[in-house]
């Protein structure tokens, strides 16, 4: 039996559920509920158990399978557990390399509950949805743009759930296709836009449209949870779809392109309406500095840059009760 845990990656718990053939009758849901001291993960991280596999990783694969093992108990016996791990723990035996002590909510649930409805259709509607569980009862309601971050008081916690980054990549040269499959790999949803292009996706599991960039856009519905990046080389139809996308509520747009036809790029986006603060959130050249030009890095820098724009700018959206498509710090702008 190997001991590569492949599914350990998984960090929304709900695209695990949502990828089995068939939605379990009763599942077993871990959430990290407390952290003392260092820890790989944050209060939040959560597993999902089934009898037959687990998904998600709590810690540094010090305690996944002993909890996977109480969730299969917990599943057995209906009633959730508190585990401790640790700093504190019972089980002498388990060690943390990072010497903390951590805290495990277990919790038995039943697919058909209205809470677990609500929170898997709001992964579908990508919308935001905010859960608290005691163990034994579930709420999960749409989120206001700001609530409460995740946190534990002892006897229920409350925890946000995002929709999963999405990465809209318009293009088709070897930085794009490379782009889409690192994405993929990341477990983002990608939909890629090559106007004119073949009729059917290079891969599965990527949504796929051959229109205009603009007409492509309206088509996919922008959300502040998606990453647009214009890859191809000055088509006549770059600008429009970049004026559309710049008027969106991505949080991230990047455009590729030599720095020194920037100016004339800006210059057509004025003339297709875009406001002078719309223009200040694009990221052109696209990626981090210090990669160089071949299609693996300049994927491998894009990625990188959406994930720091992303992950910046929800955690200020959590704390200041502002839109996240337009709270990325300067040191996530590309100059």
């Amino acid at each position: 039996m190997s001991r590569w845990h492949l599914a350990a990656p998984v960090d929304d718990i709900r695209e695990a559920l949502l990828g089995l053939e068939t939605l379990p009758e009763r599942f077993a849901i871990a959430t990290l509920v407390t952290v003392d001291g260092s820890a790989p993960r944050d209060v939040g991280a959560q597993m999902l158990i089934t009898a037959e596999a687990h998904w998600g990783f709590l810690s540094g694969g010090c305690i996944e399978d002993d909890v996977a093992r109480h969730g299969r108990e917990v599943l057995a016996e209906g009633v959730p557990r508190l585990l401790r791990y640790g700093e504190g723990s019972p089980w002498i035996d388990i060690k943390l390399a990072c010497g903390s002590g951590i805290t495990v909510l277990v919790e038995p649930v039943a697919s058909d509950e209205d809470a677990v409805e609500t929170w898997l259709d709001a992964w579908r509607a990508r919308h935001p949805v905010l859960c608290s569980s005691d163990g034994a009862t579930r709420t999960a309601d749409p989120a206001p743009i700001a609530p409460a971050p995740d946190n534990w008081d002892g006897t229920r916690y409350a925890r946000l759930f995002l929709p999963p980054l999405r990465l809209v990549l318009i293009g088709e040269d070897g930085a794009t296709l490379s782009s889409a499959a690192l994405a993929r790999d990341m477990g983002w949803q990608v939909a890629l836009v090559t106007p004119g292009g073949p009729e059917t996706a290079p891969w599965e599991g990527i949504a796929y449209h051959c229109s205009a960039p603009a007409t492509a856009l309206a088509a996919i519905g922008i959300d502040r949870w998606t990453a647009i990046a214009v890859l191809s080389h000055d088509r006549e139809d770059d600008e429009a779809g970049l004026a559309a996308a710049l008027q969106s509520e991505a949080f991230y747009i990047g455009a590729i392109g030599a720095r020194v036809r920037l100016d004339q790029r800006i210059a057509r986006l004025r003339g297709h309406g875009v406001s002078e603060a719309a223009l200040a959130r694009l990221h052109a050249p696209i990626g981090l500095a210090g990669f160089s030009k071949s299609p693996r890095d300049v994927a491998l820098s894009l990625v990188a840059e959406v994930a720091q724009a992303f992950h910046a700018a929800t955690a200020a959206a959590r704390s200041d009760g502002v839109s996240i498509s337009s709270s990325a710090p300067l040191s996530a702008v590309s100059t």
